[in-house]
């Protein structure tokens, strides 16, 4: 009995680390690609897509910087992405602690519609944000997509922070009460330093968001000086569509902060879904 209880835990260890691996490549082998072609020379990846390249060069790399005004569309992206992020922290922060600690009617059916949010497809918010950023005269600004990005962050940011805030022990708050310190103090001074996973994890899942996302870049900025980095991308297409090196090259720049926040703060992350799914 005990010999076949042994061989079954082989087994399943076996398959799960198969399944891990698998996934890893699955998930790793395209960015590592994309990242070693953009060394390659043309020649290299229309002969060998899958061969290492024979020498690194930065050419790409520089060709990109300084035919596509790519530093104004990396501080646009950074701009957009960092701002939306810093103030939905704040904002769903304090929404998130008092639905966490403080009790108020239909408190649950007022959580459950925020989060609920997250089920509404992305296009079907199309016409309304148009109507409302031409309304308020924003419409072809960067303020537009700051504003819906914080938006767009809330249902995430109010899941993670709410469960990481229960997580907390009352008595740290009630201490601070004790002591004469209010709402502010209370906040700012003791739950928050003590729910860092929390923030870092929102954040990092807002920024990879805003970082990436294209259909709202692409539907409320029109001028140049308001693009961001995903949505150049279909005009690098077009400038480098016989030159694959500088395309890789763009692609690398484009995925590379997104990898970067996630790779620094993926702990934290970790940590607090897990805590999520539980306290939550």
């Amino acid at each position: 009995m005990y010999i076949k209880t042994t061989i079954l835990d082989v087994i399943s260890k076996t398959v799960m680390y198969l399944v891990l691996i698998f996934t890893v490549l699955v998930s790793v082998l395209p960015l590592i690609w994309v990242v070693m072609s953009s060394f390659k020379t043309n020649f290299e990846i229309l002969a060998n897509p899958l061969s290492l390249p024979t020498s690194f060069s930065l050419d790409a790399y520089r060709s990109v910087w300084d035919l596509t005004d790519f530093p104004r569309l990396f501080i646009n992206s950074f701009t957009i992405a960092t701002s939306a992020v810093l103030v939905s922290l704040l904002i769903y922060s304090m929404a998130a602690y008092v639905i966490a600690r403080y009790e108020f009617r239909f408190k649950n059916v007022v959580y459950a519609i925020f989060v609920l949010t997250l089920l509404v497809p992305t296009h079907a918010r199309a016409a309304p944000v148009m109507m409302v950023t031409r309304e308020l005269g924003i419409f072809d600004t960067r303020m537009a997509l700051i504003l819906l990005y914080i938006s767009i962050g809330m249902a995430i940011s109010l899941f993670v922070l709410r469960s990481t805030f229960m997580s907390i022990p009352k008595e740290f708050s009630e201490a601070a009460w004790i002591e004469g310190a209010g709402f502010i103090k209370t906040f700012f001074l003791v739950n928050l330093p003590l729910a860092k996973t929390g923030l870092a994890t929102a954040g990092t899942l807002m920024f990879i968001h805003n970082w990436n996302e294209y259909f709202f870049a692409a539907l409320l900025t029109g001028h140049p000086d308001n693009r961001t980095i995903p949505y150049a991308i279909r005009f690098f297409q077009g400038m480098f569509n016989q030159d694959f090196t500088a395309m890789f090259a763009a692609l690398t720049l484009v995925i590379l902060p997104g990898v970067i926040v996630y790779a620094i703060f993926q702990e934290q992350v970790a940590r607090s879904l897990v805590s999520s799914g539980v306290k939550g």
